[in-house]
């Protein structure tokens, strides 16, 4: 019995002292306070602004969120795998361009359509600040590219720091621009503001805390911007519009709720999400982060990624139980008693989103290995089918069911599916990809 417990502590203490759970908690801790400050502010905020406000922020956003995953065609992401900085500047350079290119390219596509794409979408009440969107969405490009090159060079403490600051800034600016004009439209324009304050602060990091490493003498600074792009050529391919059917599977939600029950009920379901992803932001992504770069140190090194995946995965959903439990349990009476109590509404989805968002967490892990797997296709072929399935529960609880609850809740059930069989099916490859690893040594 003592030496069980003798090798308990030690484990613990390889755990708490290792580099990537150090890394995992300076994201987290910067995270958590973000967190804590846009939660302080949540009550005040929630009764100032009310529903409708939020619902109209949650459709522009909506609308952003199936945007922003083709800003640079989803390049930035690639900008971690190469071993030499040099290989990846070049990255960041391909980024930027691509990125200046489809927020030109979009603009110009609102100017002749704006009005007839708002009418298609039935966003009348967001109405002409849908022209901020190539505005937002290049922003929200730079913004991933600066985080892809802090991420590489493991400076979490500036990603961290820079949420934190951002977190601050425009939660004041929405309380105080509360007191004056509480309306949607408000928030949209933080929203974007916002973008454009993040990267800063990210850039101001990077020019302070890295380096370009150029010790290892390579051809890389003669590939073209050409090359690059055809070398990285499975993330537009295959990324970039996994991700945006997977921000539309998210965001249709918000856009339907909207059209057939007004922009309160689309606040209340934008309240719920925001409440239900605070794990996610709080953890999920921080893991994430980490977890890829030292994913792709690991299949350099020729580690085991399989057991990489289980381990982060099992911490993730010990971390992640009791909180999702207790909105199981109380999450109508918590709303209301937290954000006043016409909110009681946005518990109710929260307590059936609670097991759609725990296995959204749980998942971090094995989406951030997949580039390094180099099953980006697959991915792409699972989303679709996912955010059919998940369209398909919606419609059902609208027409079928007529209840907007049930068109949450079937939504939610669909996506506890379609989670566990893409961490399945992404850990199958990992152990193939481990014993072809073996085989090949």
């Amino acid at each position: 019995m003592l030496n069980l417990v003798i090798t308990l502590r030690q484990k613990t203490h390889e755990v708490w002292h290792s580099r990537f759970v150090r890394s995992v908690a300076v994201i987290a801790t910067g995270t958590a306070g973000a967190q804590a400050i846009t939660m302080a502010f949540a009550p005040l905020i929630t009764r100032l602004y009310g529903p409708e406000a939020y619902g109209v922020q949650g459709t522009f956003m909506a609308i952003l969120g199936v945007a922003v995953p083709i800003g640079a065609l989803a390049y930035p992401i690639s900008i971690v795998l190469p071993r030499r900085d040099e290989e990846a500047l070049g990255i960041i350079r391909l980024s930027v361009y691509v990125s200046v290119f489809v927020a030109a390219l979009l603009a110009f596509g609102l100017w002749l359509g704006g009005e007839v794409a708002i009418s298609i979408l039935e966003i009348e009440s967001v109405g002409d600040f849908i022209y901020l969107v190539p505005v937002a969405m290049l922003l929200a490009a730079w913004k991933q590219i600066a985080q892809e090159w802090l991420i590489r060079k493991k400076e979490f403490g500036v990603i961290a720091r820079s949420a934190l600051a951002t977190s601050g800034i425009l939660n004041s600016a929405r309380a105080l621009a509360g007191f004056v004009h509480p309306v949607g439209a408000v928030l949209i324009v933080l929203a974007t503001l916002v973008e454009a304050l993040h990267t800063l602060l990210m850039l101001i990091g990077i020019r302070k805390r890295t380096t370009v490493d150029r010790s290892e003498p390579s051809e890389v600074s003669k590939v073209s911007i050409i090359e690059l792009a055809s070398r990285h050529r499975d993330f537009p391919l295959y990324r970039a519009p996994q991700i945006m059917i997977n921000a539309a599977s998210q965001s249709l939600p918000v856009l339907m709720l909207s059209a057939f029950f007004g922009p309160s009920t689309a606040g209340f379901y934008m309240l719920s999400i925001m409440v239900m992803g605070m794990p996610t932001a709080l953890v999920g992504m921080a893991v994430s982060d980490v977890f890829y770069a030292r994913i792709t140190e690991a299949a350099h090194n020729g580690e085991n990624l399989s057991r990489h995946i289980l381990r982060a995965t099992g911490v993730l959903a010990v971390i992640g139980f009791i909180p999702f439990s207790i909105v199981m349990l109380f999450g109508p009476w918590l709303f209301s008693l937290v954000f006043g109590a016409e909110w009681s509404v946005a518990g109710e989805y929260a307590r059936w989103l609670a097991f759609f968002f725990f296995f959204n967490l749980v998942n971090k892990p094995s989406n951030a290995a997949v580039p390094v797997l180099g099953i980006q296709r697959g991915l792409l072929f699972y989303e679709v089918l996912s955010t059919g399935g998940k369209v398909a529960g919606f419609l059902l609880g609208f027409y079928w069911l007529n209840s907007d609850i049930w068109a949450v809740a079937t939504f939610s059930i669909i996506g506890v599916f379609a989670y566990g069989g893409v961490m399945l099916w992404i850990y199958l490859c990992a152990v193939r990809w481990d014993r072809d690893a073996r085989i090949s040594q």
